[in-house]
């Protein structure tokens, strides 16, 4: 009989994998953020086959470097070389606050009141300084896509954007999956329940590679929602391939 279920393991072996069926689609986002994740939310996207459009911006990290230093640079290669696609987060993270006649926005800091002003040329430098840094250490671009911080714009800041080649990207309603709020009034469980309860075909899913002011984190549970999606039929995608139909929220 030995015979037998040697003949039975290669039987078992010449049958191809079932493939995964995609009933539905949705888009994983992720900005830069704290980093202290990182690791641990990509191998999670290694073992799942997950691609995702990662947003860049030159933020500071728990390491104490930010996020574009030469010392990113090995962990944003394995990205370019796991193929998700990628976009402009602007160089600094400043947000958005306004805009001064047709031909300039401000730019400001996180919590302050004045920053600085932007015209189309230097709107422009701030996203494209973005693909220098990425060309720099993976020797790869951008694609033709950015995001406001905190998803804030302004008539200006998307006009100038779009005459530089990049299309803003947002994100739906259902697809903010929490990960930057307070932990203590925002459970991981409860807004894994949320996400998977809510998240419809076509969702622009945002997270970030970490938040320093959570407490309980979010990678804990990022592998549970991979997982739960899956299991009801959701594949995913990146944002340049195929290019989606974005609802005017995602596109905000």
């Amino acid at each position: 009989m030995r015979w037998a279920r040697v003949l039975l393991a290669l039987l078992v072996l010449a049958v191809p994998a079932r493939a995964e069926t995609c009933r539905f689609t949705v888009y994983l986002t992720i900005d830069t953020g704290w980093m202290d994740r990182a690791e641990q939310i990509a191998e999670v996207m290694r073992r799942h086959d997950v691609k995702a459009t990662l947003f860049l911006a030159d933020e500071r990290t728990y390491r104490g470097d930010t996020s574009l230093a030469d010392s990113w640079a090995e962990f944003w290669r394995a990205r370019v070389a796991e193929g998700h696609a990628f976009g402009s987060h602007t160089l600094r993270h400043w947000y958005f606050r306004g805009d001064l006649g047709t031909d300039r926005v401000r730019f400001v800091p996180w919590g302050a009141r004045e920053g600085t002003t932007l015209d189309a040329a230097q709107m422009c430098a701030e996203l494209r300084a973005v693909e220098d840094r990425l060309k720099a250490m993976t020797g790869r671009g951008l694609d033709p896509i950015w995001r406001a911080p905190g998803g804030r714009t302004t008539p200006n800041a998307l006009r100038f954007a779009e005459a530089c080649g990049f299309r803003h990207i947002g994100w739906t309603a259902n697809g903010f999956l929490g990960d930057e709020l307070p932990s203590d009034r925002h459970p991981n469980r409860a807004l894994l329940a949320q996400s998977l309860r809510t998240i419809r075909d076509g969702e622009v899913l945002v997270m970030h590679w970490g938040i320093r002011s959570r407490q309980e984190k979010y990678a804990d549970v990022f592998e549970d929602l991979i997982i739960g999606l899956k299991s009801r039929g959701f594949c995913f995608a990146t944002l340049t391939e195929p290019t989606p139909r974005l609802t005017a929220e995602a596109q905000r």
